[in-house]
């Protein structure tokens, strides 16, 4: 099927606000219901990278419902089960690596400048981030909160985190102009102009 041109102009906007100095870190999340959501709030900012670390659990080979789960078309996924590779990796890409995690030298989300080269990285379900994964880390971030049960959601917690990294971004004038680098930019619009993504079936 030949993609439309207003197909062709919507892939071109999203490329354009793909932010190439933000990503996501999950570390051992095992509903993947929470990391089709995470996904697709990672679409919404236009986080390009998601780096998926299970140390404690199968890799996982599929993303929650399809109502949630298409979000995984457009994203670049990176799997990992080793913590010292997945951290190498995010070094090389990455200036400060971020956890959520209540501390005592834990800063305000607010507090965080985001617009920065920076990864963020959330903990499974129950446990949060391991203090393994913590010492690959710069420093650890909380989201304020005032009632009586201090935890969100995983999802939720990266919703917040994510739109707070939005805001500042647009603030500081990162979505006026391409983040992507040239070759980066060029493989994404040959998948996403190619095949399945071109009749926009799945959106």
């Amino acid at each position: 099927m030949d993609m439309t041109p207003e197909r062709r102009d919507r892939i071109l906007r999203v490329l354009n606000k793909r932010q190439q100095s933000l990503t996501v870190v999950l570390e051992n999340v095992f509903d993947p219901h929470n990391i089709s959501a995470v996904m697709r709030t990672c679409d919404a900012v236009g986080i390009q990278d998601l780096y998926v670390l299970n140390t404690r659990i199968p890799p996982h080979k599929k993303w929650g419902a399809k109502s949630s789960s298409s979000a995984a078309d457009w994203l670049s996924i990176h799997q990992f089960t080793d913590a010292a590779a997945c951290f190498a990796e995010l070094r090389r890409n990455y200036d400060s690596i971020f956890t959520t995690h209540l501390a005592g030298d834990s800063v305000s989300l607010y507090d965080l400048d985001l617009t920065g080269r920076m990864a963020l990285v959330f903990g499974n379900e129950h446990s949060g981030v391991s203090e393994e994964i913590r010492r690959f880390s710069d420093g650890n971030f909380i989201i304020p909160q005032v009632g009586m049960i201090r935890s969100l959601n995983i999802s939720v917690a990266c919703a917040v985190s994510l739109y707070e990294a939005f805001r500042q971004k647009s603030v500081a004038g990162h979505y006026g102009q391409r983040s992507l680098p040239e070759a980066t930019f060029n493989g994404l619009w040959r998948h996403w102009t190619e095949g399945p993504h071109a009749s926009g079936d799945e959106c």
